[in-house]
């Protein structure tokens, strides 16, 4: 298994940070939670088109993100390939994403992926079963991490995007296995881990929102 650059993902947290600090106003909790060291999955809800970046620019270590692939074109592509970033076709079984997202893993970084799948409310409402397939394949501890920002405040410039200058909440819960302790990766197995971790992913949403008030 190859893994992406890992000077390429701490160099994409150096762009995240002054990005994302200098465009909106991140207030960021909890970030003490996530692992120092050793292998973490960060399963982020998904309602704005900053979720990554902003991941990226807060989390404490350099995150590799699993990104649909149509966001790979021309020079864009480039970019996010040489900051450690992992290409994935979400519509067929995509061995090589596998491959290299397994391989952050076994090399003690972080995976960073949207259990949604796409954009949508964020709510954590349907979860594909990819993430439970890396926890339980590798071990990793879940992190589950909500971002909260207002998208239909007035003096929004672009759809999907917080105001400009506008505070973006980041709320890290604690690290959790999503497996049984069996470590059985059958269909049923990971039907349950899937169950678990919705369970936990929509408890953190719920808690993050009390927190901040969104």
């Amino acid at each position: 298994m190859t893994e992406p650059s890992r000077k390429g993902a701490a160099v994409g947290r150096r762009i995240g940070i002054g990005l994302m600090y200098g465009f909106w106003k991140p207030r960021v909790l909890g970030a003490w939670r996530v692992p120092a060291t050793g292998p973490v999955i960060l399963a982020v809800n998904h309602a704005h088109n900053i979720d990554g970046p902003m991941l990226m620019g807060t989390a404490p270590r350099p995150v590799h993100f699993l990104i649909k692939k149509e966001a790979f074109v021309g020079p864009l592509g480039a970019f996010l390939e040489g900051i450690g970033q992992l290409k994935v076709d979400r519509d067929s079984t995509d061995r090589a994403a596998i491959g290299s997202a397994l391989a952050v893993l076994e090399h003690g970084g972080v995976l960073g992926i949207f259990p949604e799948g796409t954009r949508g409310e964020g709510d954590f409402a349907s979860l594909r079963a990819g993430l439970a397939y890396f926890a339980v394949r590798s071990g990793a501890p879940i992190v589950p991490v909500a971002v909260l920002g207002s998208t239909d405040a007035p003096g929004r410039l672009v759809k999907g995007l917080p105001r400009l200058r506008s505070r973006v909440d980041v709320v890290f819960g604690d690290p959790f296995e999503a497996g049984d302790g069996s470590g059985r990766r059958t269909r049923k197995a990971l039907d349950e881990a899937t169950f678990r971790i919705q369970e936990r992913l929509t408890d953190h949403l719920k808690n993050a929102r009390r927190l901040t008030g969104r």
